[in-house]
């Protein structure tokens, strides 16, 4: 065989080795993979955290890999890995947030951002912070620097810190990255709502130890060139004519475009079938005007930010309620269906009389009975008699069945919620004089201000963290009593810092200062003193905590009046005659308080009773110095009748805890001599009981 005449054969060479696969770093640079680093970065975040495995995390990262991967989407790979074991066991919920908390530092950092002055200034330079804030910081930056504790990113859940890197942290307009992590975010809203460094770190200690928490167009809008703070705004019904509609359109898509929840009434359109005049024509009734309503409220967001929120009020005698109650159902024609706008009943007691007796339910053209949305009480049911007596009605239906009809929406639909009309008015501490008149309440239901075509009532709003107000195995009245004060010096701060859309809403704002606060997190207080939420113990601990955050609202509204003035419309609400909150319904705050003050209204004072809110009123007029107690009862204490009487001054006697003494030394029960002569400075808008 001829060995010449075979093909050559040539071995393949061996393959060349491998490169070693690559990372990108947020530097720009590549680097080979050190699997070391990720296993070790998951596992400094699970210290002091039992029961979670820092390989399960890092294997499943490391299973992500490939080359040219960036360590950004490492480090979410790794967060989104732990945040899906949550359900195997909550501990991975702290893991979660501790990844992305270290996530977010490196996406600061990764922007020469070290520092809350830092922070600061690289906002204002892209222009997402005010001057007025820069110069404050810059003024103080060693001290605010300084007061930040980063340990406190530690104790917030993945759900809570996810949120607020999704939606709160300040974030560069175009690399569409954060600037600040959440202690700065936190130190940012304290400097914004303060006038002097102490107080910003008073506030920031606050916030981000979840004592306190401001409403979220706070914490989206301190210290940026727009500061619109306030949470909700209440708008009156538009007058019956294109333009004022129009007009209202406007206001709704500029108070949610920065942030605001909506109430808007609707009582004063005309109904379906109504006769235009200037056309001879017809008019085609309110839903076509929500129908409007509703895609304006999808299209202005909040900022960006959140979904546009509005609830709509109707009354109930409008002749389109029926029409109005099916805003919401899933079938139907979905030219007349709003799935983005809320409803809301707003219902006289007149109505629930004849649901109660069987009686027939009237329905009027707002056009024929005008006068009816400013009306309520008796001088409501008088003028709504007179017009069915008169033959205005456009239907008649058993007030049952158009009752069943709202509950029927409600249970299917969740909306078409149930507010009461006269109660509101007769609760709301604006509505002492006849004039004035609640025609609707906001988005959430919970506050009740006046409204007209001159005022666009607005409430400023913050939420207590009552589970962070427990020591050991107890309540802890002083610290709350602490907390409300900041949080009540703050929302009156809000007031006049704030950034407002509108003309109309600006003048009430200034006029009646009101404030809300409330509660959260009560049901943690149950579980951490283990009493059982149907308990008598549980009821109990809920009363005392209502009532003491109520009072101490009322002391430091006093307090800021003594400093800055009364609030323009004190005279014209009811508290300047004595009638506080609950004076409104038929049960009486009466336990005792640590740090209790003797008050009394303008024009006279009320008698002290024994620990017991009763006796709480604002401060009194220097003119009048004597009164009764509020309830014109006999003094609890004395069992007397008489009047008790004191000075006026400024200075304030003080009830000790758990003392048979004032803290001036008087007895306990014994009126004492001297009285504050502040009024209110704020005023807390909160709903009937």
């Amino acid at each position: 065989m001829n060995l010449d005449l075979q093909p050559a054969f040539d071995l393949n060479p061996p393959p060349a080795p491998r490169s070693p696969m690559r990372v990108t770093k947020r530097s720009g640079l590549r680097e080979p993979v050190d699997l070391n680093k990720i296993v070790r970065a998951v596992a400094r975040c699970c210290e002091h955290i039992p029961d979670v495995d820092p390989m399960r995390i890092a294997l499943k990262t490391i299973a992500g890999l490939y080359d040219g991967a960036t360590t950004r989407e490492l480090d979410e790979l790794s967060i989104r890995t732990a945040s899906s074991f949550m359900v195997d066991d909550p501990a991975y919920s702290k893991l979660a947030a501790r990844l992305l908390s270290a996530f977010i530092d490196k996406e600061v950092e990764a922007q020469g951002i070290y520092s809350f002055s830092q922070s600061i200034r690289a906002g204002f330079n892209v222009g997402i912070i005010n001057e007025r804030l820069l110069q404050f910081v810059e003024s103080h930056a060693r001290k605010l620097n300084d007061a930040i504790d980063t340990e406190r990113t530690l104790s917030v859940e993945y759900f809570g810190l996810r949120t607020l890197y999704d939606r709160y942290l300040l974030k560069h307009p175009t690399l569409r990255q954060v600037v600040e992590t959440p202690q700065y975010f936190w130190m940012r809203v304290a400097v914004a709502l303060s006038s002097s460094a102490h107080d910003a770190i008073e506030l920031y200690q606050l916030f981000s130890s979840l004592d306190y928490l401001p409403s979220s167009p706070t914490l989206f809008n301190a210290g940026t060139p727009h500061e619109q703070l306030s949470s909700c705004f209440l708008l009156d019904s538009p007058g019956d004519s294109l333009e004022s509609v129009y007009d209202r359109y406007k206001d709704i898509a500029l108070l949610s475009k920065f942030s605001g929840g909506i109430g808007v009434a609707w009582h004063r359109v005309r109904a379906e079938g109504s006769l235009i005049r200037s056309t001879n024509g017809l008019s085609n009734g309110i839903v076509p005007w929500l129908k409007t309503l509703d895609s304006s409220v999808a299209a202005v967001n909040q900022g960006g930010k959140r979904k546009g929120a509005a609830c709509v009020y109707l009354e109930s005698w409008h002749a389109d309620i029926e029409a109005f109650l099916e805003l919401r159902d899933n079938t139907g024609d979905e030219a007349r269906r709003t799935h983005h706008l809320n409803i809301a009943n707003w219902i006289p007691d007149l109505f629930m009389k004849r649901v109660e007796s069987g009686d027939s339910w009237s329905l009027f053209d707002p056009k024929d009975v005008p006068e009816l949305p400013d009306l309520w009480g008796q001088a409501f049911e008088d003028a709504y008699a007179q017009a069915e007596a008169r033959g205005l009605a456009r239907k008649r239906l058993p007030a049952r069945e158009l009752y069943g009809r709202m509950m029927r929406t409600l249970a299917q639909t969740g909306n078409g919620w149930m507010t009461f009309k006269d109660k509101s008015n007769r609760a709301c501490n604006q509505t002492a004089q006849p004039q004035q008149v609640v025609h609707l309440s906001n988005l959430c239901t919970e506050i009740l201000e006046v409204t007209g075509a001159a005022e666009s009532a607005v409430c400023n709003l913050g939420s207590i963290n009552l589970a962070r107000h427990v020591s050991g195995a107890d309540f802890d009245f002083e610290k709350l009593a602490h907390t409300v004060e900041l949080a009540v010096r703050q929302l009156d701060r809000v007031i006049d810092l704030n950034f407002y859309p509108l003309a109309t809403a600006r003048a009430s704002n200034l006029r009646w200062r009101p404030v809300g606060l409330g509660l959260m997190g009560l049901q943690d207080v149950f579980f951490k003193l283990r009493l059982p939420f149907d308990g008598e113990g549980a009821r109990s601990l809920s009363r005392r905590i209502s009532e003491a955050v109520y009072f101490h609202a009322l002391r430091t509204s006093c307090d800021l009046a003594r400093e800055q003035g009364a609030h323009p419309a004190f005279a014209d609400t009811r508290a300047s005659a004595a009638e506080l909150q609950f004076d409104s319904g038929a049960s009486f705050p009466n336990m005792p308080i640590a740090g209790k003050i003797s008050r009394a209204t303008s024009g006279r004072t009320v008698c002290a009773t024994a620990c017991s809110l009763r006796s709480r009123r604002p401060p009194p007029s220097p003119r009048s110095p004597v009164a009764t107690n509020a309830s014109n009862r006999n003094c609890p204490t004395c069992s007397s009748a008489k009047r008790c009487r004191g000075t006026s001054s400024r200075s304030t006697a003080i009830w000790s805890m758990n003392s048979n003494t004032w803290a001036c030394g008087r007895p306990r029960f014994a009126m004492p001599s001297k009285w504050p002569t502040a009024r209110f400075r704020s005023w807390s808008a909160c709903r009937p009981n």
